[in-house]
């Protein structure tokens, strides 16, 4: 008897099990659904779809769109033509090339990071992660590598995970673009940044960074998307640009999740 076949030509006996598996799968999530409903990540009411916000939350959040400055992504108060540079990189450019962000670090989104970060709310990477890769579409166009901001190994071990690793994760999953979770170590331990003003923060993560030399052959001549949760003054993100680059890295471009939009802030 002639196999059956679908319109591409592909063997329907082909198909069958995986549509199957399919169906298994939205079986379960609704199964799952029924038992555990899925809450907003903001505020905790019940929501149609695990890892998302509900429209007051959605509307709370402050995503960042252009006007942008070109070089750190900061949002632009004011109308500007595309390419425009901030006065702040004006004065004093970043080490990176080019940065952008979902929303913006505030009151009304703080808890969001600090959630995923600390407590565990790691069910939130993938709706943190599709956001990235949307918003920083235009950088992960023409990468070869996606390198996540990496923990010390006892902040690891305490925490359990790397927040900017998951998020690097999905990024990598849905824009094709080759991730590197080993590429950049923290060599020393530093204390959190969180009460520090800019000139501690710079000597905080001075050197504290480093490519091990298995993965340097990865690094150089490649175009490097650095992945973190939170862009605050940017030293962080400066101190593993200038790993990266030492490594032989030609472009390192950063994608946070938030970013603290004015400069007084910092």
């Amino acid at each position: 008897m002639a196999a059956l076949r679908s319109d591409d030509g592909m063997d329907a006996l082909q198909i069958a099990p995986q549509f199957v598996l399919r169906a298994g799968r939205r079986a379960g999530r609704k199964i799952l659904d029924l038992l555990l409903p899925p809450r907003c990540l903001g505020c905790g009411n019940q929501v149609e779809e695990t890892g998302t916000l509900c429209a007051e939350c959605w509307r709370g959040i402050g995503f960042i769109a252009p006007p942008l400055c070109e070089r750190c992504g900061r949002p632009f108060e004011f109308t500007a033509a595309d390419g425009s540079v901030c006065a702040s990189c004006s004065r004093e450019p970043p080490e990176w090339d080019r940065a952008r962000a979902v929303f913006r670090y505030d009151e009304k989104s703080r808890h969001l990071v600090l959630r995923f970060k600390h407590a565990d709310r790691t069910d939130a990477a993938g709706a943190f992660g599709s956001w990235l890769a949307r918003s920083g579409g235009e950088l992960l166009k023409d990468a070869d590598l996606i390198v996540p901001v990496p923990l010390h190994w006892w902040r690891l071990f305490s925490r359990r995970y790397n927040q900017a690793a998951m998020l690097a994760a999905v990024v990598s999953k849905m824009s094709g673009v080759a991730l590197e979770p080993m590429a950049l170590i923290r060599r020393r331990a530093t204390p959190s940044q969180g009460h520090l003003n800019r000139a501690e923060r710079r000597r905080n993560v001075r050197g504290a960074f480093a490519v091990p030399a298995r993965h340097a052959g990865r690094i150089a001549g490649k175009r490097i998307v650095l992945i973190d949760d939170v862009l605050t003054t940017g030293s962080t993100a400066a101190a593993c640009t200038q790993a990266l680059r030492e490594a032989g890295a030609t472009r390192v471009d950063v994608l946070a999740l938030a970013r603290v939009a004015a400069p007084q802030a910092e």
